[in-house]
């Protein structure tokens, strides 16, 4: 056999291993895909919609939690449910940082999980439970159902350390929060969409009291300004004192696009959201929002899309934990 044929047939052999590998590692790996527990858990993301369902009735605010982790767990370099660990002897736990003060309600993510686990043991991550949640919050305060895919596996370790390099604060110039979400794949209009997550629930005083005191900031309406002082008398407020503001004092529970519409008429509480509704890169989307909500929800979509997407585990990456606030190796 000529040293051209045997070249050949070695190349041949080595591409068909090759094939092989690639194939076997795709099966035991296919990534995230819509309905990944169709085999191995049918029931998931129904027990997941329902528990969701009933938390919400017996305690609303649940929704506006589950909004809220799926921004604060999948920003932050992975959406692998690093927020939900506790602290350990070693580690501080992302719930405790600064960036996530009024996160809550982490209790309710154990009694999903809980239910869960009564029908698959074992099977179903606490990361896509986190992401499958928040997609039925989503839907419970009135937003669009957003089909959502799984797959995603549980990461080991908390990321406490790294949190404030990838969640901007609500004190940060736009152009830094651009960065972090662009850094994401998130467009403008999708930070823009983001944002209008601002519609329900509240901002704490202590989040907010430098825009009114010792002087109130111009740019807020002087209308709004006066509600904002009966709800947050105290230059420094007591942090255990619950003292808030509603987000938006016309439809408080109902994700919509009234947010920016409060935005435009200088209500934004915080000073990302005035910033939002001023800066020529932003503003432009925030006025097409406030027009239609289609729009909003057709962004907002495709943005929440992409965040669950962040550089998930998957395949043999990470594990499914137990229990949703303790790596394995520590249950």
């Amino acid at each position: 056999m000529s040293s051209k044929a045997l070249f050949l047939l070695a190349f041949l052999s080595f591409s068909a291993v090759s094939l092989r590998h690639a194939l076997a590692d795709n099966e035991q790996d296919p990534g995230l895909v819509m309905n990944f527990y169709k085999d191995t858990c049918p029931q998931a993301e129904d027990i997941i919609k329902e528990q969701v369902k009933l938390l919400y009735k017996r305690h609303k605010n649940t929704a506006f939690s589950w909004l809220r982790n799926i921004f604060h767990d999948c920003a932050v370099q992975s959406c692998d449910a690093s927020l939900l660990l506790d602290s350990t002897r070693r580690t501080l736990s992302e719930k405790e940082t600064d960036r996530s003060f009024g996160l809550r309600n982490f209790r309710y993510l154990d009694t999903i999980k809980e239910a869960v686990e009564r029908e698959c043991p074992g099977v179903v991550s606490c990361a896509d439970i986190l992401v499958l949640s928040a997609r039925d919050g989503i839907v419970s305060l009135g937003g669009p159902h957003i089909p959502l895919k799984t797959g995603r596996r549980d990461g080991r370790k908390s990321r406490a350390d790294v949190v404030e390099q990838y969640l901007p604060d609500h004190n940060e110039s736009i152009s830094v929060v651009l960065e972090r979400f662009s850094a994401m794949g998130v467009d403008t209009p999708g930070l823009v969409a983001l944002l209008g997550a601002h519609s329900v629930g509240r901002t704490h005083c202590v989040k907010l009291v430098h825009r009114l005191y010792p002087e109130v900031d111009p740019a807020l309406n002087p209308d709004h300004v006066e509600h904002m002082l009966y709800k947050c008398p105290d230059a420094i407020p007591d942090p255990k004192a619950v003292q808030y503001v509603r987000n938006d004092r016309g439809t408080p529970m109902v994700l919509d696009n009234n947010y920016y519409r409060n935005i435009l008429d200088n209500k934004g509480l915080l000073i990302v959201d005035h910033q939002l509704a001023t800066d020529k890169r932003t503003k432009p989307y925030v006025k097409k929002m406030a027009k239609s909500q289609a729009y909003f929800f057709k962004e907002f979509a495709k943005a929440i899309t992409k965040l669950s997407e962040n550089n998930p585990l998957t395949g043999t990456k990470g594990e499914i934990r137990k229990q949703c606030n303790v790596a394995n190796k520590h249950h």
